[in-house]
């Protein structure tokens, strides 16, 4: 899994992402009537409560790890052990549900099935091996005659062996340490006492740990032993041959097993991608065309972020932004600990997100096809190479500068930070303008002055802020784009105690041109968070008017039915009484 270029590829990965969210969903809730093949692949993934339904879940976790099976397979006259044969056919087992499942849903999810299909047909290989192996991994009795045949010879000649050991403990009460048969190196034998054992004729093959009891085997024994022995060794010789037997019959389909193993890898990928897309609530994203290229990006939300607050009972704030051929260039100040930075890695990642085939946590979401993402995220300080922070970001903007192209995303975090502000904001000007010029796509974060200066008077570069509550002095993490935000600083550092002595000194230092921008940049941040009420104010309104009028339309045409009904009951018994008449 991988970002690529390849746009057919990607619209037919993402095709098959949606078909396999259709299809949990479908497993996972029951169908309506005449529900036909999966949706537009702007589709949501998220929605429906968990119910029985037609569709038939492939539980992929059955499968164990069989590379290793399949490579020894390779190797002509291998044998594979029981456990790798019991984990292969496991695999058969699962892939032939897998093709039979999805062959049965071929006409609502053609892409899917198709995979599947190329799966080969392996019932008779796994009815042919069916019960040769016990749950425990042993070669069953009836794998085959023969070692059913051994097996029995073997029982027999066990109960023989102990038959004659109990007639021996009868008949040497004082010898034997106590009344019971173990086994010695395979062979069966008695406790005897040590010192004894020169009374009895036989073969000891050990003692105990206190050394007062020896394990006799009496020589009436040995023949019936080594019989056993002979019958054991045959049966080990029977499972190895039955074992190369199985081995070489799964080789013969070794082509065919490498080829299921790849289609079963690529369906799990694709069911993998489709749970994410349910457990995140994500869009198939569109590609648009290479002519008119856009980011735009509804209601998204930094998956790694959002799994995070889900777990301590949070939620995420969702951001929405929009860049195309007319406005190129995303420049997003406001306040520290805003979402400045976790904006330019939501953008970033998602994009890489899409370009692996992969479904994005957003209500909506459309992207070019990058050639490159470009990032300057975060410090490069690096005590070994002697870079300060200011010259690491530096040397990583320039490479940035040299590879960029007009089909590239650029993102950059802090642009011009970290060193005199007058010249880095000259500085930050200077870079992104070199990116809008190149015709990348361009998401920078900024404090500087300069920068939300640059994008006020530049065509093809927007401004956004993060959202800063006046109130309670703490970020919102909403994404506006339109105005550059206040950085906040001065009513943060006020906010976490900073002496008041020291905040007056601050606010006095301030130039009058500062001083003016701060507040021309509040009040139009008022202004647009009043704007903002207001919209959603008349939105409310018209929702409440547009159910009214759907209420009324409603109710008339249930008293209107009801006149209708009236007008016809009244019909009908005029003309029953003129039947009656008549």
């Amino acid at each position: 899994l991988s970002p690529h270029e390849d746009r057919e590829r990607l619209e037919r990965e993402l095709a098959e992402a949606g078909e396999a969210i259709a299809y949990l969903r479908s497993a996972a809730a029951p169908q309506s009537a005449g529900s036909g093949a999966p949706g537009a692949r702007s589709e949501r993934a998220g929605g429906g409560r968990a119910a029985p339904g037609a569709a038939i879940r492939i539980h992929f976790s059955r499968i164990q790890n069989i590379a290793p099976a399949v490579e020894k397979l390779r190797i002509e006259g291998s044998i594979l052990e029981p456990r790798e044969i019991a984990e292969l056919t496991g695999f058969l087992d699962c892939a032939s549900d897998a093709r039979s499942i999805l062959n049965a849903a071929g006409e609502r999810f053609p892409r899917l099935a198709a995979r599947a299909r190329s799966i080969a047909e392996f019932g008779h290989l796994l009815q042919e091996l069916e019960g040769k192996l016990l749950p425990d991994g042993a070669v069953a009795d009836r794998a085959s005659a023969a070692l059913a045949r051994l097996r029995r010879d073997i029982e027999k000649q066990k109960r023989s062996i102990q038959e004659s050991l109990e007639r021996f403990l009868r008949a040497n009460p004082d010898a034997v340490q106590e009344e019971f048969v173990t086994i010695r190196g395979e062979r069966f034998v008695v406790p005897v006492v040590a010192g004894r054992e020169r009374k009895i004729q036989g073969v000891v093959h050990g003692s105990s740990s206190s050394g007062r009891t020896l394990f006799l085997e009496p020589l009436e024994t040995i023949d019936l032993n080594n019989e056993l022995v002979r019958l054991s060794e045959e049966e080990l010789r029977e499972v190895a041959r039955i074992l190369l037997e199985i081995s070489d019959r799964l080789r013969g389909y070794g082509e065919a097993i490498e080829a299921a193993v790849a289609v079963m890898g690529a369906l799990e990928l694709v069911f993998a991608k489709a749970r994410f897309a349910l457990d995140f609530d994500c869009a198939i994203p569109r590609f648009t065309p290479a002519g008119a290229p856009r980011l735009r990006l509804l209601a998204a939300r930094h998956p790694l972020l959002e799994d995070v607050l889900k777990k301590s009972g949070r939620r995420i704030v969702p951001i929405s932004l929009e860049l195309d051929r007319g406005f190129g260039t995303l420049l997003i100040s406001g306040p520290n600990t805003g979402g400045k930075t976790v904006a330019l890695k939501t953008a970033g990642l998602l994009s890489l997100m899409a370009q692996s085939g992969l479904p994005v946590p957003c209500r909506e979401a459309e992207f070019p096809v990058f050639e490159q993402i470009l990032a300057d995220i975060g410090d490069h300080q690096s005590i070994e190479q002697s870079l300060s922070t200011f010259s690491a970001h530096m040397s990583r903007i320039r490479e940035m500068a040299l590879e960029v192209t007009p089909g590239s995303l650029v993102l950059l975090d802090e642009v011009g930070a970290a060193t005199d502000p007058e010249e880095g904001g000259a500085l930050g000007v200077a870079i992104v303008d070199h990116f809008r010029a190149a015709g990348a796509f361009t998401i920078a974060s900024t404090h500087l002055l300069a920068l939300k200066m640059y994008g006020a008077s530049t065509d093809s570069v927007i401004n956004g802020s993060m959202g800063f509550d006046e109130q309670t002095l703490e970020p919102t993490y909403e994404l506006r784009t339109g105005l550059p935000g206040k950085s906040a600083g001065l009513d943060i550092a006020a906010r976490l105690g900073m002496p008041e002595d020291i905040m007056k000194r601050a606010r006095a230092s301030l130039s009058r041109r500062d001083q003016d921008v701060a507040r021309f940049l509040a009040e139009l941040n008022r202004r647009s968070e009043e704007l903002e009420r207001l919209e959603r104010e008349l939105r409310g309104r018209q929702a409440q008017l547009e159910e009214r009028e759907r209420r009324l339309a409603k109710e008339w045409e249930q008293r209107e039915s009801a006149k209708l009904r009236e007008l016809e009951r009244r019909l009908e018994a005029v003309l029953q009484r003129f039947e009656a008449r008549a």
